[in-house]
């Protein structure tokens, strides 16, 4: 059975829908908070575990012997340590084929990262085989408003001419989706997984002045500026200074990393920015 923590998220319904276009639906299953959000997913036949990860109690029968489970990181900032080890240890306990994890890039040393290095870490003492998807940043972080940016007429950041190797989430699904139904053993492994080529924030901002016919300008500014015009957008506090750090890491250069380990995985290129941008504008 291949398993899906999390699987009415974003990335998670398109792993799901990767898998349901490789394999059967009795082969699937999902462990989520809320049936209800997937009752979709049930009406097409796939096994729906309602598991909480904050009362391990639930994640009992999560997973079986044999089963290959992609645990996508919790939303949750702050704790998620204590919930994925909780996955872990459920996993461990039902003796699964594979543990495979949604992680974050290598290199990154900004704040987010941290819970992160901290689950692969307890997923190494489990002695569960595992698979470290280290997923770099999406595109759609930039572009789920894209229509508001151009609007707005600016990209705004703290990041300088830092690059960044984004892909859209299908291409980070699509990976997933490889890793759980490779025929061949991928236990024990490390994919730093980002799009083929890296951009700046300037580059985006031409981009959609490009395609949107408007101008749009990137302005650079100060951490704090960055901080106060998120929060001043109705960002939560933390969270702002969260993005904030993360730029500091791009500025580094710390999500520029482009190995090629995702296109390898899926068998394509991963979408470029172009395509990305022009397929926001007109949705």
């Amino acid at each position: 059975m291949y398993v899906v923590t999390g699987a009415t998220g974003q990335l998670g319904r398109l792993v799901v829908e990767g898998l349901l276009a490789e394999v059967p639906a009795s082969e699937v299953a999902v462990a989520v908070r809320s049936a209800e959000k997937a009752a979709d997913l049930a009406a097409r036949g796939v096994a729906v575990r309602v598991v909480d990860y904050d009362k391990p109690e639930t994640l009992a029968g999560a997973f079986a012997e044999g089963d290959r489970v992609l645990l996508i990181s919790g939303s949750e900032v702050g704790r998620r340590i204590p919930q994925h080890r909780a996955v872990v240890e459920a996993a461990k306990a039902a003796g699964v084929a594979l543990l495979a994890y949604t992680s974050a890039p290598g290199a990154a040393t900004f704040r987010l990262a941290d819970e992160h290095k901290a689950t692969e870490e307890l997923i190494l003492a489990s002695g569960l085989p595992y698979a470290f998807l280290r997923n770099g940043w999406y595109t759609e972080n930039y572009l789920g408003d894209a229509a508001g940016t151009v609007a707005r007429g600016v990209v705004l950041g703290s990041a300088g001419e830092g690059r960044i190797a984004t892909a859209p989430r299908r291409d980070y699904a699509d990976a997933a989706v490889a890793v759980l139904t490779a025929e061949d053993d991928h236990g024990n492994a490390v994919y730093e997984l980002g799009g083929d080529a890296a951009w700046s924030l300037p580059e985006l901002a031409a981009e959609l002045t490009q395609a949107s016919g408007r101008p749009v300008e990137h302005r650079d500014v100060t951490p704090a500026e960055h901080l106060d015009a998120l929060v001043g957008a109705g960002l939560p506090q933390g969270f702002a200074e969260a993005l904030v750090d993360v730029d500091a890491g791009i500025a580094r250069g710390e999500l520029a990393g482009t190995p090629g380990d995702l296109a390898r995985l899926i068998g394509r290129p991963t979408v470029p920015l172009v395509e990305s941008v022009r397929a926001a504008l007109n949705s």
